[in-house]
């Protein structure tokens, strides 16, 4: 759990110490509402877009000639609200940016629409708020408007967040999952299956002998840098349904088929232990910081250089090849040297892990 929000930093805290906890008149418009909005989110997220504060945000001119607009929208319902490694709130800013950057565009504006639950205790939310707004800073972007809704106790679980994204697309950039040809490489930024793994282990209250931490990260400076290197065909991020469902998703959408070497694909010691003990596949859990390229394979040892230089991006392994035959199929060659199918999810391994 992140530090104790500073109660005497934020705007005339007052109003809100007053209530250490979310009730339903801080969704009711009236002066609850603005003290909340006042005290906490203005301040927070403050930029010049927010301090409009109408029912829209008027933005400047986004694209220039030849440039698309990326949109997307996600909502956020992880419990625990806050896991090693992260929380609720940078889940919500990174996986918004992150899906904007699978398409190669920069990210820049964010909604956020806030459902709480009676009884929150304000602390919570302030960690939540303050935590969401360094991840703002650090993935560059400004969260533009947004909105508040209190539900009833026991109606919610402590609190949702949905967040929308607008970002552009240069004119010359033209990523999409249908893009995948035969003779392509498929590469990954990174170990598989920290985040899920991370937030199982809070929420059943298992203990390993070294801490598992959720890869929550923004990916969009990774993304730039790929680009930077080369040409890339494809991009997605990892999220629920792991490594597994992504790879299926493109080969599905390409109509190609994907080959990969599961010896190639990085998995930590103590995740990989942990799902053995829990009898769950680490290609089927869920990642919050990682990605998955496919590109041509001129230019493969070229941007897997650039990638392995950046931040997010030192553990990135070239793990398998796209192939003309049996099209919208994945296998993977495993360690004892078969093959097997890897198929899509049949259900949610780990519920609420996003």
């Amino acid at each position: 759990m992140t530090d104790k929000p500073n109660l005497l930093g934020w705007t005339c805290p007052r109003p809100l110490q007053n209530y250490p906890t979310i009730v339903m008149g801080h969704g009711a418009g009236g002066r609850m509402m603005a003290d909340l909005i006042e005290h906490l989110f203005a301040p927070a997220f403050d930029n010049e877009w927010l301090r409009q504060m109408g029912d829209s945000t008027a933005l400047e001119q986004l694209m220039e000639m030849g440039q698309r607009l990326a949109f997307t929208t996600d909502s956020f319902v992880v419990s625990p609200l806050f896991f090693p490694g992260g929380n609720i709130g940078e889940l919500a800013v990174y996986g918004t940016v992150n899906d904007l950057a699978m398409r190669g565009a920069k990210p820049l504006y964010l909604s956020a629409g806030f459902i709480l639950e009676e009884g929150l205790p304000m602390e919570t939310l302030g960690n939540i708020v303050t935590a969401m707004a360094a991840a703002c800073k650090k993935a560059g972007v400004n969260i533009a408007t947004g909105d508040t809704k209190v539900v009833q106790k026991g109606h919610g679980d402590g609190i949702y967040i949905n967040t929308s994204g607008l970002g552009v697309i240069p004119a010359d950039v033209d990523i999409g999952p249908a893009n995948a040809q035969p003779g392509d490489v498929v590469l990954v930024s990174g170990t598989m299956g920290d985040h899920g793994i991370a937030v199982m282990s809070v929420r059943e209250g298992l203990t390993f002998e070294t801490e598992i931490k959720s890869d929550t990260a923004p990916l969009n400076g990774l993304v730039e840098a790929m680009m930077e290197a080369g040409q890339i065909h494809c991009l997605r991020d990892a999220t629920r349904g792991g490594l597994a469902a992504v790879l299926n998703e493109l080969a599905g959408s390409s109509r190609v088929g994907i080959e990969f070497d599961e010896r190639k694909v990085p998995i930590r010691p103590e995740v990989n232990a942990a799902c053995e003990m829990l009898g769950l596949d680490p290609l089927y859990i869920a990642n919050e910081g990682k990605l998955v390229a496919i590109l041509p394979e001129t230019a493969a040892e070229v941007v897997l250089s650039a990638m392995r230089q950046h931040e997010y991006g030192k553990e990135a392994a070239i793990i398998g090849r796209v192939v003309a035959e049996h099209p919208g199929l994945v296998t993977a060659k495993t360690a004892i040297g078969g093959i097997r199918v890897v198929d899509v999810p049949a259900g949610e391994l780990l519920p609420r892990i996003c």
